[in-house]
């Protein structure tokens, strides 16, 4: 780990949303965990640390590799449909989540496993050279580098490149508003329905996540998707996933879409068994039955589960396969080119064409 933090590094700088305390300590104002730091102490996420008697960024312009995916992936299926999107992150998280699938990236405490450097410039070019529609801040939460994030989606913005967040959602409201001013898309991770779960597996708190959900949903002009992992005897009863979803239909209304994805042993939780495809089936059903239009399944062969149908006369307007689109019957706003009914999301012409594809990208010193 490097213990010497100074604010002569090029990747450590001065951040807002931090207060002192009357005890001499710093406190971090970004998420609800509210650290509270000594002098050279990092916060749980790693990447913020107190420097000089403030709270401090030592990750900006650093990255633990580039990749690019299509943004279905992320997984968005109502933005930009079959668009290419340049992926990163960085290291650290703000949770503590024992069934992380990126654990390598999201609890490392080496800085060193960051080995790709770029500045926002530099990201936005390399986006606007490979065909990218959008970057997307994901592998760990852009809540703990979210300076870093904003300034890339400044560059990104001034070439006609959109931004997407890839988040648990666990964020304070000031640093929040501030952030969200910056993203065109954002995929949220509602990890479960229960305080319990969030507590216990994520050492969070469900409400702060909830809060978030309306907050996008109401307050801002990002657009919304949701995904639940659900993890065999932890998230997935009928019961949790009846009352997320009718949370959801209640709360955010019955557009927003909702992927279900299936878990893989991983992290803390190597003793719990793959999700069967028949529990995200029947969870997909359950929201379905409580009004959503739009839910999807993850991390499976699901051709029913990856269709968008349209709510207006049935038809099945978009057909994936994995990540690849069979089938597309939207114009170029959205439209159902069958009965004219607008599918909600973000549409700019007709679909992309970059399919499964993931293609690993080097931008190492692509800021010199």
């Amino acid at each position: 780990m490097d213990d010497a933090i100074t604010l002569d590094d090029p990747h450590t700088v001065p951040t807002r949303f931090w207060h002192s305390l009357e005890d001499g300590r710093v406190q971090c104002d970004v998420c609800p965990r509210a650290c509270r730091l000594h002098e050279g102490q990092r916060g749980l996420c790693f990447v913020r640390a107190r420097v000089d008697d403030q709270i401090v960024l030592t990750s900006y312009g650093r990255s633990s590799g580039f990749c690019v995916d299509p943004v279905e992936k992320k997984p968005l299926n109502h933005f930009l449909p079959g668009s290419a999107v340049l992926s990163f992150g960085t290291a650290g998280c703000n949770l503590a989540c024992k069934f992380c699938q990126n654990w390598d990236i999201s609890k490392s405490r080496e800085i060193d496993t960051l080995a790709d450097s770029a500045t926002p410039d530099a990201l936005a070019r390399t986006a606007d050279a490979l065909g990218c529609r959008s970057v997307a801040f994901t592998y760990n939460d852009p809540v703990i580098f979210w300076e870093y994030a904003a300034d890339v989606a400044d560059a990104c913005h001034e070439v006609g490149i959109k931004a997407i967040a890839v988040t648990a959602g666990y964020m304070c409201p000031e640093p929040r508003a501030a952030f969200y001013r910056h993203m065109d898309a954002a995929n949220v991770d509602l990890k479960a329905f229960t305080e319990d779960f969030y507590h216990r597996t994520c050492a969070a708190r469900l409400a702060d996540v909830l809060d978030t959900l309306r907050y996008l949903r109401f307050e801002t002009d990002v657009w919304l998707e949701i995904t639940t992992l659900l993890i065999p005897g932890h998230n997935d009863s009928d019961d949790e996933v009846d009352a997320e979803t009718r949370w959801i239909a209640s709360e955010l209304g019955t557009e927003v879409p909702l992927h279900l994805s299936a878990f893989h042993p991983d992290y803390k939780m190597m003793d719990v068994p793959h999700t069967p495809a028949a529990t995200l089936t029947r969870a997909r059903r359950i929201a379905l039955d409580n009004g959503l239009r739009y839910v999807y399944t993850g991390n499976v062969h699901d051709t029913d589960g990856g269709t968008t149908t349209c709510p207006g006369c049935d038809t099945e307007v978009v057909v994936r396969d994995w990540y690849a689109m069979r089938r597309y019957l939207l114009d170029d706003h959205g439209a159902c080119s069958a009965c004219g009914t607008q599918i909600p999301g973000v549409y700019d012409g007709p679909a992309g064409q970059w399919g499964r594809r993931r293609l690993p990208v080097s931008i190492a010193n692509a800021g010199r």
